[in-house]
């Protein structure tokens, strides 16, 4: 396979940036994110078969990957990474755009019918937004891990020591600061390329360098209302991590549909 070309790739870019503002995003308000958190409410109630079952694998995994990093002695990446896990969730709420799209249009709804809407997303451009996120992940991890070494040194403590450590010390509680601003910062630099990037992606022909644009324009529209959606969000995933994920049975799902109705509100339809 052939290398692009400098130019072939500034002339996809400045492709991509011509779609993207083609597609308007308009103004949300605060009241509007209240509004489609009890929309996201409702679509859960009406279909809450669909919204357990994929609040249930991602529940899952977050229980997966906590047991793998204490049976390979990495207790001190448990949190960053139930907080890292949330820039994944946009991809896994697929399912969760499909049932609120097809309750949208009052099409029946079927287990072929939303997961093979889910597969055939993921083969589409979808699937390198994942790519994307999923990267950013890592990353975080990697910040996460410097952080923590640049503070307490490379010896491995445990959970006890790691916690008397954290909350019992001036070292700790500086560790904190550094590392959940970092944490935000990196957080809200994903959010803000992924806002509606994974809704906009499942609901139309677009590419993710596109998706990606316009997302980013909706946050520098509504900076306040987008800060507040993601402070929201962050809150949220905090309280399912202090009950062992167990809230993201209906956290999960309620706040996806909610995307896919924010998606609806802050992206115009198109022509």
């Amino acid at each position: 396979m052939s290398a692009k070309s400098p130019a072939s790739t500034r002339t996809k870019s400045a492709k991509s940036k011509a779609k993207a503002a083609a597609i308007e995003v308009l103004a949300v308000a605060p009241a509007d994110l209240l509004k489609v958190l009890v929309a996201g409410l409702r679509d859960f109630r009406a279909a809450p078969k669909y919204g357990l079952f994929f609040g249930g694998v991602y529940a899952a995994g977050g229980w997966l990957l906590v047991l793998l990093l204490a049976a390979f002695n990495l207790p001190y990446l448990t949190y960053p990474l139930a907080m890292g896990f949330a820039l994944i969730a946009p991809f896994i709420a697929t399912g969760f755009y499909d049932v609120s799209r097809r309750l949208e249009l009052g099409q029946p709804l079927t287990w072929p019918g939303v997961l093979g809407s889910v597969q055939g997303a993921g083969r589409r451009d979808l699937g390198w937004m994942a790519l994307v996120t999923g990267f950013a992940l890592i990353i975080w991890l990697d910040i996460a891990a410097a952080i923590l070494f640049g503070f307490f040194g490379l010896g491995v403590l445990q959970p006890s020591q790691l916690t008397d450590q954290i909350f019992g010390t001036g070292l700790g509680l500086a560790f904190l600061f550094v590392g959940n601003a970092a944490g935000a910062l990196i957080a809200f630099g994903v959010f803000s390329i992924s806002v509606v990037s994974f809704p906009l992606l499942f609901d139309r022909d677009v590419d993710f360098v596109t998706a990606m644009i316009t997302s980013v324009r909706l946050v520098r529209k509504n900076p306040f209302s987008m800060m507040l959606w993601c402070a929201l969000i962050a809150l949220l995933i905090a309280f399912s991590f202090l009950t062992a994920f167990a809230a993201l049975l209906v956290i999960l799902p309620v706040l996806g549909h909610a995307t896919w109705h924010l998606y609806r509100r802050a992206v115009a339809a198109a022509p």
